[in-house]
This record gives C-alpha cells, sequence and structure tokens, in this order.
C-alpha cells in the first residue's frame, strides 16, 4: 500500500491549492468557453430566437389590438400568422352538446376525356370519417377532428347566405377546399375536376324512447355555391387530377 508520503504530500509541507482551486476564477464559462466558430453559431442562433420573439409578439398585439392602419394594411399576413393550418381552438369542455347530426357532402364537375361535361352524385365525407372510426381503438386526431373543425371553421366565419363577416373567410374557404379536393383525389370520379360544390346535411338526433320531446328528423341542407378549383388551391397530393 502507498503511504501518505507516497502520494506526494509529505509530512509538514502544504499539498498545494485544490485542483479546481488552482485553475482560478478567471476560466470562462458558458458560451465564453466555446471555440471562435461555435461562439458566432451560438450567437446567430440567439438573434434569430430573439428576432422570431419580436415578431411573434408583435403579430399577436396586432391581433387583439383594436382595429388600425397597420392591422388593415396586413390583416392576412397577420391571421396566416396567428391561424395556421391547423385551426386553434382553447376550449376544454363542451357544455353545450350537439343535438344534430351534421354530415358535409361533396360533389364535382368533371371534364370526361370525350370532352364532355358531368356532374358527380355527392359523396358523403362525414361517413368516410366514420367508417374510418368505427372499429378502431386508436382513431387518429385528423380522421375525428379535421372535417368536423373546418366545416364549424367556415360556418363561423360566413353567415347564412355564405357571405364572409370578417377576415377569416377566405382562409376557411381555402381550407374546405383543400379538404375536399384531399378527399376526391383518392377517388375514380372519372375525369379531371374543375369546379367543387359542398353541403352539409343536417339531421337531428331523435329523442330517447322515455323522453316526451318530439324532434324533427328531417335533413336540412345548406348548399354553397360552386367552387372552381386552382392548382394553388390543393395540397401537393391532389394537384395531378386539376385541369389546365
Amino acid at each position: 500500500m502507498d503511504s501518505y508520503d507516497d502520494r506526494g504530500v509529505i509530512a509538514g509541507q502544504d499539498p498545494g491549492p485544490a485542483p479546481d482551486t488552482a485553475r482560478g476564477s478567471d476560466v470562462p464559462n458558458g458560451i465564453a468557453a466555446l471555440s471562435l466558430p461555435y461562439q458566432v453559431a451560438a450567437a446567430v442562433a440567439l438573434a434569430l430566437v430573439g428576432v422570431l420573439a419580436c415578431v411573434h409578439l408583435g403579430m399577436v398585439f396586432l391581433h387583439v389590438a383594436p382595429s388600425n392602419t397597420v392591422s388593415k394594411q396586413n390583416g392576412e399576413l397577420i391571421d396566416d400568422w396567428i391561424y395556421p393550418e391547423f385551426e386553434q381552438n382553447w376550449k376544454l369542455f363542451a357544455p353545450n352538446p350537439l343535438q344534430q347530426n351534421i354530415a358535409v357532402q361533396a360533389r364535382a364537375q368533371i371534364r370526361t376525356a370525350e370532352g364532355e361535361w358531368r356532374t358527380t352524385e355527392w359523396v358523403d365525407l362525414s361517413a368516410q370519417d366514420g367508417a374510418a372510426i368505427r372499429g378502431n381503438p386508436l382513431p387518429s386526431h385528423t380522421v375525428q377532428n379535421e372535417l368536423r373543425r373546418g366545416w364549424d371553421f367556415y360556418t363561423g366565419s360566413h353567415d347564412s347566405a355564405n357571405k364572409a363577416n370578417g377576415m377569416r373567410g377566405a382562409l376557411s374557404e381555402r381550407y374546405i377546399r383543400r379538404i375536399v379536393m384531399l378527399r376526391l383525389a383518392h377517388l375514380d370520379v372519372g375525369g379531371k375536376i374543375s369546379r367543387i360544390q359542398v353541403r352539409s346535411e343536417t339531421t337531428g338526433v331523435q329523442a330517447p324512447p322515455w323522453s316526451n320531446e318530439r324532434t324533427n328528423t328531417k335533413p336540412v341542407h345548406r348548399v354553397l355555391p360552386w367552387w372552381p378549383i386552382a392548382e394553388a388551391d390543393l395540397p401537393a397530393g391532389a394537384r395531378t387530377e386539376v385541369t389546365e
């Protein structure tokens, strides 16, 4: 076994400062301890984060502030920043559950290979979602909510005459067109799609047998106007289905 002296400490002599103490207090820490290239990269990253945070705070401020010249001139840009591709909704509970079944349906006007125009039958998009959910223990969020929330987005930004009642109207229309075309792109409709039309079919939920409540279960339709389809309206997977 090594003696105490063999380990470098001789009786009666100062063993010297501990290793950490010997380094001194002027050793750089944090970013300063990095090499110059890494310091530059870290500084650029911090600057970008700072700029992004400032832009986000500015956009949020313009969104919640009273209408002004800046927000009027840049309304579409502010909406695109605040409302991304998938609408945000912060409601936690549903105190008023729906008492209606709302099905979203679509049909298309197509150009056949012979050059003739033809209108397809109505396609029940909500039924497609229902079939994908039924029997699936872990259905995706997209299957459950994409179409439903998209339709809520549209009806909340349009009046009963299908006229936009705010700056989000055009955004909701583009969103619905993309959803519909993404669904129709997987179907053989017999030609290239030129226009689409969307409607909702609302049916009241029948009251339970023990209730005296009477419910009108006759379907009510809300039909939107025909929308021409341009390539810019489509997700990448459906762009081959559009006419020139």
